[in-house]
């Protein structure tokens, strides 16, 4: 059957005008060893932008697929950077190459916190589903899930010399976990509301949390040496041991077992904020020396982490002011006791400054640089990061505002979109500005200040634009000059829409005369206007009414000629055909309707987006058209046929606007989430009934991922924790390609038996069978090694879930191949890996099955003397490696493989420090 009429697809373009989203946290990065602070990395939508903060530039992007990032956390040594999604997928990516290799997939909703350990092995991540995972980042495989919090985690932190982890919730929870047990010792209940953040200070011996009021509370951490306890602490189970009418334990915040096995956590105190909101984030640099909070204004509380010989000598500062007085008051005859100093939480944090940023702050990170100098990086509100600068050595330091990235997006939402007559130039409007952006290279040409804007066009002649405002009026621009020409009051209401009439007569600019609007008439209506347009031919005047009709006009007598009635909300974008046959019209009932405009006949009703249409456009010189909707989606429909044709999804808010180019090759779109889209048309043609698969497959594997978690067997669901991956439609595939290979194998061993068989009757040695296409594709490989290839394909995150999915009656011929395996030393490890896995989650049937019990004897042998001869090998090249560091350290007398900058940084702290001392004596 061939194509009766043929649709060419429109596919993502680019992303611009958001310089920073608002979901995921900012980071500092290093790029290629450069300067320290230099680099921000922000999330951008479903991207992650890498900014130059001097150049205020993009030099990388990290691009993601369709889901929003949620987080961000770049690696200790500074060469990876771990993204978060919004549909639970971690990955990570390469500050070099800008790619993503590893890919994690265990969460089941947005990841809202992930941290590195100190070595960059390990990687923890929380989500909104309340669970916490942990991530082995060189075998690219998950640990284990820790279950135990009842709401979206906030914060998590790994203990460097213990094999420790601290999470904490909007449950208002803090707990402890042990990681070789994967068991929740100790929860900190002391917290009234949600805890938003928490900071590790003083190495590691104090913990700061924030909660949803001006408190910062500070706790104690002392840990505790193996065998010190005198007994085994009871196992709780359920709600906590703690009565609900606050004892001393109540008081102190904290669910403790009678005897404290690992560690003990005491409140030590409050420090106050100047701010009376919630704790948004909080922030430490790498040596836990700063601390920066900040709620939901646009001031940062900058505090400092006084190190233990300050506070040493502050305190016996105090004491020897005391004694002096308590000496003073003996002198006087008063009866005075011996004085004592009492060591508070204020003597240890001080506060440093307060920085205000430009407007309302959402994330915050900082780094310590060189001589003491801290950068600070915000991520404001109104889509900007500004960076500053801090010389804490200074007695009453200030913060300096070093760089400000404004340029390459609005503040507010762009309402309004315009294309030039050359499809070159964009035009987007927003509550403060306008912005002319050059199509090809993303880059903004002019930037004007404005008024609210909610319609825009070009003039002829692509040498002015005007505006329609908020307030009614209408601003007029010069392009060149960047300047507002006029200002004409055109209403007193919201001006909504601008259409330009058809019979455009070419403006020639000539630099003595200015461009000016003159009014001509006016036409009265009962109701609101909310959309107006001009139809193609000059002959009429389309007008949407807040009445949910649509009045047409003769244009020369603006007579009455027709009336559009059926829409139930008020219909809030329309427009006409290029040859004026038809009307479209969205309205706020989520419905669109194509009428004839020459009897005004609804020829289809269409339900078109599942809330409101914002907007809607025809192609131009065709009966196809656009419309937008605050469903965040996009589609394309045929007035002629009445077909949806296809979406266009990208946007992760209401989309408001979009425009057309006029040769119909590119689409720009406006969204809530501060981003424009562009789109651009494609020579690949669209098959309706291959859409509409692929939507059902989408549809298909959407529900599978919102399945239930893989169920092993003999382990206990309400246990602490559960295994990280989860089942996905990737999982799902990777099983079927194994359980294909082993019936491949089944059948090439059946044919091989046969063929002994036939050899046996015949006395002779006949021809081999042909082998299977697939294994003559594959270079004619034997079934075995054709089965280890599959499995090796298989992405090391979702093995353990491939295998479990994986039906009892294919384990038996798998145990005989790992057998093989193992005997040929083929991928020993990867080999032991799959093996240790499925003896433990089908031990009981393998345990029973007297058929089983040879091959895991010989297993039992072979993998112990593989694992073994591994383990030499290994050890071998330790030594070798220890060995060679050994002799070139003593040869050259330098250190290698060690971290000397730090002793460099220690000396140039120590000159600096000279410097000064002589400059305040000078």
């Amino acid at each position: 059957m061939g194509l009766t009429k043929q649709y060419l697809r429109y596919a993502a373009s680019a992303v611009f005008g958001v310089i920073g989203s608002q979901k995921a946290n900012i980071a500092f990065v290093t790029i290629q060893g450069g300067e320290k602070g230099r680099f921000v990395a922000v999330a951008a939508c479903e991207h992650v932008f890498i900014w130059d903060t001097r150049k205020a530039e993009k030099v990388l992007i990290l691009k993601g697929n369709k889901h929003e990032v949620t987080c961000l956390c770049p690696s200790p040594d500074g060469v990876h950077v771990a993204v978060g999604y919004e549909d639970g997928v971690v990955r990570i990516f390469s500050l070099v190459s800008g790619e993503s290799s590893v890919s994690f997939n265990g969460h089941k909703s947005a990841v809202t916190v992930i941290r590195y350990d100190a070595l960059g092995a390990g990687l923890v991540t929380g989500s909104r589903d309340t669970d916490v995972i942990v991530w082995d980042v060189i075998n690219e495989c998950g640990l284990y899930r820790l279950k135990g919090h009842k709401d979206a985690i906030t914060q998590a932190l790994f203990i460097k010399d213990k094999n420790l982890l601290l999470t904490c919730s909007k449950d208002s929870f803090v707990k402890w976990w042990d990681l070789d047990t994967q068991h929740c010792f100790k929860t900190i209940v002391g917290h009234r509301s949600e805890v938003w953040g928490m900071a590790l200070l003083n190495q590691e011996s104090r913990l700061i949390t924030g909660s949803a009021d001006s408190e910062l509370r500070a706790w104690d951490i002392s840990y505790l040496q193996e065998g010190k306890e005198a007994g085994e602490p009871k196992e709780k189970k359920g709600k906590s041991l703690l009565g609900e009418e606050g004892d001393e334990e109540d008081e102190e915040g904290l669910d403790e077992s009678p005897v404290e096995r690992i560690l003990s956590c005491n409140k030590a105190g409050s420090l106050l904020r100047e701010a009376r909101d919630r704790v948004v984030s909080m922030t430490t640099d790498a040596e836990a020396r700063i601390l920066a909070c900040h709620g939901t204004e646009a001031v940062l509380e900058v505090f400092s982490v006084l190190p233990e010989d300050e506070v040493e000598r502050v305190m016996a500062k105090k004491l020897k002011k005391a004694k002096k007085k308590a000496r003073d008051a003996q002198a006087a005859g008063e009866d005075v006791q011996d004085p004592v100093v009492e060591r508070k939480l204020a003597n240890e944090i001080v506060r440093l400054t307060n920085i205000k940023a430009s407007a309302k702050i959402r994330w915050v990170d900082c780094i310590m640089c060189a001589g003491g100098e801290l950068k600070i990086a915000m991520l404001l509100q109104n889509n900007t990061v500004e960076t500053y600068s801090l010389k804490t050595w200074n007695k009453n330091p200030t913060g300096t505002k070093t760089s400000r990235l404004t340029l390459g997006g609005h503040r507010t939402d762009a309402r309004t979109l315009a294309f030039s007559s050359d499809n070159i130039g964009i035009l987007s409007a927003s509550g403060e500005t306008v912005k002319v952006w050059n199509r090809s290279t993303l880059q903004v040409i002019r930037t004007m200040e404005c008024e609210y804007a909610l319609c825009s066009l070009f003039v002829p002649g692509d040498r002015q634009i005007i505006l329609g405002t908020k307030s009614g009026k209408l601003q007029i621009f010069d392009l060149a000059s960047g300047t507002l020409l006029q200002t004409v009051d055109a209403h007193s209401g919201a001006l909504w829409s601008l259409c330009l009439s058809p019979d455009q007569v070419p403006i020639f600019y000539l630099p003595f005369l200015r461009l000016t609007v003159k009014h001509l008439r006016t036409l009265q209506l009962e109701e609101d206007v909310l959309c107006v347009k001009y139809s193609p031919d000059q002959r009429l005047l389309a007008v949407s009414l807040l009445d949910c009709t649509v009045k047409v006009f003769y244009t020369d007598t603006l007579k009455f000629f027709l009336s559009l009635y059926g829409h139930k909300l008020p219909v809030l974008c329309l427009d006409i055909s290029h040859d004026s046959a038809l009307i479209a019209t969205g309205s706020a009932d989520r419905n669109v309707k194509i009428w004839g405009l020459d009897f005004g006949d609804c020829h289809r009703s269409m339900f078109a987006h599942d809330d409101s249409v914002m907007f809607l456009q025809f192609v131009p010189k065709t009966h196809l058209f656009f419309t937008a909707g605050k469903d965040k989606k996009i589609k394309q429909w045929d007035a002629d046929k009445f077909e949806h044709i296809q979406t266009l999804e990208g946007h992760h808010r209401e989309v408001w606007c979009l425009a057309i180019s006029p040769n119909g090759d590119h689409i720009v779109s406006s969204s809530h989430d501060k981003s424009l889209r562009l789109w651009e048309r494609t020579r690949e043609p669209i098959i309706l009934e291959e859409e509409r698969e692929m939507e059902r497959e989408a549809e298909f594997e959407e529900s599978l991922a919102k399945g239930d978690e893989p169920v092993v067997p003999g382990e206990n669901k309400e246990t602490e924790a559960a295994p990280a991956a989860k089942k996905t439609i990737e999982t799902v595939k990777a099983a079927e390609r194994i359980m294909e290979a082993l019936e491949l194998y089944r059948s090439e061993s059946r044919k091989m038996e046969e063929h002994q068989i036939a050899c046996e009757s015949a006395g002779k040695q006949l021809p081999p069978p042909k082998a299977d296409p697939i294994l003559m594709a594959f270079g004619n490989v034997s079934a075995s090694r054709y089965v280890l290839d599959v499995i090796k394909k298989v992405r090391s995150s979702e093995l353990e879930v491939s295998l479990l999915v994986l039906p009892f009656p294919y384990i038996p011929d798998l145990l005989s191949l790992f057998n093989l395996y193992v005997q040929d030393g083929l991928e020993v490890e990867l080999v032991c890996r799959c093996l240790f896995f499925l003896l433990r989650i089908h031990f009981g049937q393998i345990s029973s099955n007297q058929m089983l019990l040879t091959i895991i004897d010989e297993l039992r042998t072979n993998t112990i003397s593989q694992v073994r001869g591994i383990r030499d090998v290994l050890g071998f090249n330790s030594a070798g490696l220890q060995f060679l560091q050994r002799e070139l350290e003593s040869k050259e007398d330098v250190m290698f493989f060690a971290d000397a900058t730090g002793q460099l940084e220690q000396k140039r702290r120590k000159r600096k420090k000279k410097e000064r001392a002589v400059l305040t004596i000078t």
